[in-house]
């Protein structure tokens, strides 16, 4: 069955950094858009960044952009996200989604899933 694990992340302070990865097993990568979404407490599960299969097009929530870099690497089967300039307001476990269709910020248009890695920002 299809397996998504993500890591890297970790207790960082406010104005750090952190690199995630996921890296898909048993999926045909190269055919999926990926997605990168995040769960704070008392939030509902947010789209963070995508990025396409065709081209590797970024896409970005507005509260994460110009601070987050999405990434992919299909030989690896791995999709990255490095996020800089790190607020409080980031902390969440983040989750790595195959996207199948629909919106690419909605939780509902993907169809596989990682079990999170959390990020907790300090002030």
């Amino acid at each position: 069955q299809v397996q998504l694990v993500e890591s890297g992340g970790r207790l960082v302070q406010a104005g750090g950094s952190l690199n995630l990865s996921c890296t898909a097993s048993r999926l045909s990568f190269e055919q999926y858009d990926m997605g990168w979404f995040r769960l704070a407490p008392g939030k509902d599960r947010e789209g963070v960044s995508c990025i396409t299969r065709i081209g590797s097009i970024p896409y970005y929530q507005d509260s994460v952009k110009d601070r987050f870099s999405i990434s992919r690497d299909n030989s690896r089967k791995t999709v990255y996200l490095v996020m800089n300039s790190l607020k409080p307001e980031d902390t969440g476990m983040y989750y790595c989604a195959a996207h199948i269709s629909g919106s690419i910020f909605s939780p509902t248009a993907y169809v596989y899933w990682g079990q999170g890695t959390q990020v907790t920002v300090s002030s």
